[in-house]
């Protein structure tokens, strides 16, 4: 699968809230750096930060523009309550093997009524 087909796949596991078929998107030794968060290693703490974060909040990835340059795709999204973002997505053998996440926690955090940390 192509970077950018793959990314599509994840947007559609995202919005389905299915922590186990984002997981089976990444690579085994994969990292996941939301970078306002600490960097996330490997598949099975990659698909748990998934299932918490479904937990706590309702989340909604609308795709902005996507683009594919080689191994990378690249994200720009939105979502229902306005929050932005966009993602970097490095695919090797038709899984991620490396994820950066750019947004604004502060602002997520109290879209959803949650504690700031």
């Amino acid at each position: 699968m192509r970077p950018k087909e793959l990314v599509r796949s994840w947007v559609d596991a995202f919005n389905a809230g299915d922590a186990d078929a984002l997981a089976a998107l990444y690579h085994d030794d994969a990292v996941n750096h939301q970078v306002a968060n600490d960097p996330v290693c490997g598949r099975a703490a990659i698909r748990e930060m998934f299932a918490e974060e479904f937990s706590a909040a309702e989340m909604v990835c609308i795709v902005e523009h996507l683009f594919e340059d080689g191994q990378w795709a690249i994200l720009e999204w939105r979502d229902p309550l306005g929050l932005r973002g966009c993602g970097f997505f490095q695919v090797v053998n038709g899984k991620i093997v490396s994820q950066r996440g750019y947004w604004d926690k502060l602002s997520f955090l109290r879209q959803h009524g949650l504690p700031i940390e």
